[in-house]
C-alpha cells in the first residue's frame, strides 16, 4: 500500500514524545539487546518486530485487563492491545534511528499497525506485530505485506493511507483515559 505522509520532513518519524519514549531507558535496553548480533538495519527492524510479536501478548489474547499505552509501559508489563504494540515497536526502531510511522485500519474497530522505512527503500512498509494465533500470521516483510488481517470491503473495512508521525488522538485518548480493558472498550474508535 502506498501511504501518504502527515508530516514531509522525515525527522518527525525519529522524534520521542510521551507515548513513543524510545528514550526510556527500558526502551533503551530492549534496543541495545536486539541490536547485539544483527548485522544491520533490515535485520534489527525484523528482529524488533518479532520481539514485540512474540513476546508481549495482545491483551485480549490473554484477557488481561491492563491498558497500556506508553511503549516503555508496553515492555514493562508485556501487554498491550494492538495500538500500544506499535507504539512499542515504533520506540524500539527509532530507538536505532529508522524512521518508522504508525499506521490503521478499521476493521470494526481501528487496528494499529506501523510503517517502516528503511535505507535505501525510499518507501513505506507496513508491518502488524499484533502478535500470532491461529488463524493469524503476521509476518515481518519487505516486499509484500503480511498483516494480521486483510480488510474486507464487504464489511466496510478499510486500509487508512497516512503514515503518522504521532499516535491518532482518538486511539490514544482512549489508551489513556480506560482504567481497564472493558471500559477501553467503551471508548475505543471503530474508525478515524
Amino acid at each position: 500500500m502506498e501511504m501518504i505522509q502527515r508530516v514531509p520532513q522525515l525527522s518527525a518519524y525519529l522524534a520521542a514524545d510521551e507515548s513513543i519514549d524510545h528514550e526510556h531507558p527500558l526502551v533503551r535496553e530492549a534496543a541495545a539487546a536486539l541490536r547485539a548480533g544483527v548485522v544491520d538495519e533490515c535485520a534489527y527492524a525484523k528482529a524488533a518486530f518479532e520481539f514485540v510479536r512474540d513476546t508481549i501478548p495482545h491483551s485480549l489474547d490473554t484477557q488481561d485487563p491492563r491498558v497500556t499505552w506508553r511503549a516503555s509501559d508496553v515492555l514493562r508489563h508485556r501487554t498491550g492491545i494492538c495500538c500500544a504494540k506499535a507504539h512499542a515497536l515504533t520506540a524500539l526502531l527509532r530507538a536505532e534511528g529508522i524512521p518508522t510511522a504508525l499506521c490503521y485500519q478499521r476493521l470494526g474497530v481501528v487496528h494499529g499497525l506501523v510503517a517502516v522505512r528503511l535505507p535505501g527503500s525510499g518507501r513505506w512498509v507496513r508491518q502488524d506485530p499484533r502478535g500470532n494465533r491461529p488463524g493469524i500470521d503476521a509476518q515481518f516483510s519487505l516486499d509484500g505485506e503480511q498483516l494480521a488481517f486483510p480488510v474486507r470491503p464487504e464489511f466496510s473495512e478499510m486500509d487508512y493511507p497516512v503514515a503518522y508521525d504521532a499516535p491518532h488522538p482518538a486511539v490514544l485518548r482512549a489508551l489513556r483515559s480506560a482504567s481497564d480493558l472493558e471500559s477501553l472498550w467503551l471508548r475505543y474508535p471503530a474508525e478515524l
